[in-house]
C-alpha cells in the first residue's frame, strides 16, 4: 500500500512540471553555479558505487536534462542501452540538446515515474538524482523503481539531506534557505520560484533511516545510505 506524503510544500504533478519546465534552459547551469560545481562530484561518486556490470540496460528515472544518465552511459559497456526518463517535455528537450557532446545515445522518453512505461525485471540499475523528492507520491515511485528492477539489481537515490554538524549545519543552513532562493530567482526567474521551493521540499522530504525504511517497504534488501560532502546530499542503495 502507498501513501500520498503529508506535505505542506505542493509537489503536485501539475505544479513542478509547470517549474521545471520554466527553469529548463537555465537549469544546469544554475545547478553547477549553486552547487558549486559538487553535484558532478556526486554523479561521478554514484555511477561508480553503484557501477554497471554486463550489458543489461540502465533506467534513470526523473532524469531532468539527463546528468546521471549521461555519467552512466560513460562508464557502460559498449552494447548496453542507457534510458532516461522525465514528465518534463521541456527538461528532456534540453537532455537532447547534450547529446551532440557524447560518444553513445541516451534513449530519452517522457515518462511519469509514478507509471513507468516498462515489464518488470528489466534493468540491471535504476537510478534518480534529486528527483524522487519531486515525485508527489514517494512510495508509488520507489514501487515502480523496484518493479522494473532486474532481481538482484540496484536502485540508487542519489538526494539532498540536511548535514547534523555544528557549526556546517547552521551555515549551510543559511545559504540553503535565505541566499540560495534568492540568487536563483534572480539568475533564472520563474512564475513557480523553484529556488524557494527546493529547500521547502528538502526539509520536508524523508532522510537517512527514514527513507531506507520507505525503500524497504518498497520490496528492497540490503538498503544503505552514504552521507556525502558533510551530509550535503546522500547516496541511498538497496538491492532488489
Amino acid at each position: 500500500m502507498t501513501r500520498v506524503d503529508a506535505m505542506n510544500v505542493d509537489k503536485s504533478n501539475a505544479r513542478v512540471k509547470r517549474m521545471f519546465g520554466q527553469i529548463a534552459p537555465r537549469y544546469d547551469r544554475m545547478n553547477h553555479l549553486l552547487s558549486m560545481n559538487v553535484d558532478r562530484y556526486w554523479r561521478w561518486k554514484t555511477v561508480r558505487r553503484v557501477a554497471p556490470q554486463g550489458t543489461a540496460p540502465i533506467l534513470d528515472v526523473c532524469t531532468g536534462t539527463g546528468d546521471l544518465a549521461f555519467a552512466y552511459l560513460r562508464r557502460v559497456e559498449p552494447g548496453t542501452e542507457v534510458v532516461a526518463t522525465d514528465f518534463c517535455r521541456e527538461m528532456l528537450h534540453q537532455g537532447s540538446l547534450k547529446q551532440r557532446r557524447e560518444h553513445g545515445q541516451v534513449t530519452f522518453l517522457e515518462a511519469d515515474t509514478q507509471h513507468l512505461p516498462f515489464e518488470d525485471d528489466l534493468f540491471q540499475i535504476v537510478s534518480v538524482a534529486f528527483g524522487l523528492r519531486n515525485v508527489a507520491d514517494t512510495d508509488q515511485g520507489l514501487a515502480e523503481m523496484a518493479r522494473v528492477c532486474k532481481p538482484g539489481g540496484k536502485v540508487a537515490v542519489l538526494e539532498f539531506s540536511e548535514p547534523g554538524w555544528q557549526p556546517f549545519k547552521a551555515i549551510y543552513g543559511c545559504y540553503m534557505n535565505y541566499l540560495l532562493p534568492r540568487i536563483g530567482q534572480l539568475l533564472a526567474r520563474n512564475k513557480e520560484n523553484a529556488y524557494k521551493y527546493l529547500p521547502e521540499s528538502v526539509g520536508e522530504f524523508p532522510s537517512g533511516r527514514a527513507l531506507v525504511k520507505r525503500m524497504e517497504e518498497s520490496g528492497l534488501q540490503d538498503v544503505r545510505f552514504h552521507r556525502l560532502s558533510l551530509g550535503i546530499a546522500t547516496l541511498y542503495v538497496g538491492v532488489k
